[in-house]
């Protein structure tokens, strides 16, 4: 088991840059993938970025690759996503997702994951 608390959101201008931050409780954070996703109001959650276990592996979706980095702090149980040059279209709540895994392996979709936390909202203006 595994509890996920995500911090960081709020207000930014379009250009602009957050970095999110997801803090996992638990012994076995090193054993989990994590990846982290966003809603968009009225749209589906939509995947956005993942690391494997190790951190040695990264995968991120075509709408924030050159923008946004995902990695993981073993010592502090924690992964962040850095965001920057933000757009509008990136309005949305993120969430920080975890699943036991092997190394090496990615996740992309949610039905992949079992952990969730409670979401963090971003939004950007114009």
């Amino acid at each position: 088991q595994v509890q996920l608390v995500e911090s960081g959101g709020g207000l930014v201008q379009a250009g602009g840059s957050l970095r999110l931050s997801c803090a996992a409780s638990g012994r076995t954070f090193s054993s989990y993938a994590m990846g982290w996703f966003r809603q968009a109001p009225g749209k589906e959650r939509k995947f956005v970025a993942t690391i494997v276990r190790s951190g040695g592996r990264t995968y991120y979706a075509d709408s924030v690759k050159g923008r946004f980095t995902i990695s993981r702090d073993i010592t502090k149980n924690t992964v962040y996503l850095q965001m920057n040059s933000l757009k509008p279209e990136d309005t949305a709540v993120y969430y920080c997702a975890a699943r036991s895994s092997i190394d090496y392996i990615m996740y992309n979709t949610d039905a992949a994951y079992d952990y969730w936390g409670q979401g963090t909202q971003v939004t950007v203006s114009s």
